[in-house]
């Protein structure tokens, strides 16, 4: 098995799946079982830094929502503030209906900017 030190762009991998399962309400055992993997091994991925094979990693991707070129093209992620990757992460977590307060922070944040001239 491979460990996230001999896989630049994954050191967040485990991390980000843990946090993803956890804003879609998912338990440890129901995301395993989507992806067909035992729970032990999922909670080696979250927590213990472990690197699926490349069909699990899809999996998680795509059931997690994952952005796959964050760990396929670490280049093009870095070129992002880490800050800006985990608020855009979160974005795509977010519940559709809480994306017009969000947008409207954004927007205010924005106008705010421009006054002050920042």
């Amino acid at each position: 098995m491979a460990k996230v030190k001999d896989c630049p762009g994954f050191e967040t991998f485990g991390a980000d799946v843990k946090e993803a399962r956890k804003a879609k309400n998912l338990a440890r055992k129901d995301l395993a079982e989507k992806v067909n993997i035992d729970t032990r091994y999922l909670a080696n991925i979250e927590n213990e830094g472990t690197i699926p094979s490349l069909p699990v990693i899809i999996q998680l991707v795509k059931i997690c929502g994952l952005p796959m070129e964050r760990y396929f093209n670490p280049e093009v992620m870095r070129e992002e503030s880490e800050l800006r990757q985990r608020v855009s992460h979160k974005l795509k977590l977010c519940p559709e209906q809480y994306l017009p307060i969000i947008e409207g922070a954004i927007d205010g944040a924005i106008k705010l900017n421009e006054t002050e001239g920042v």
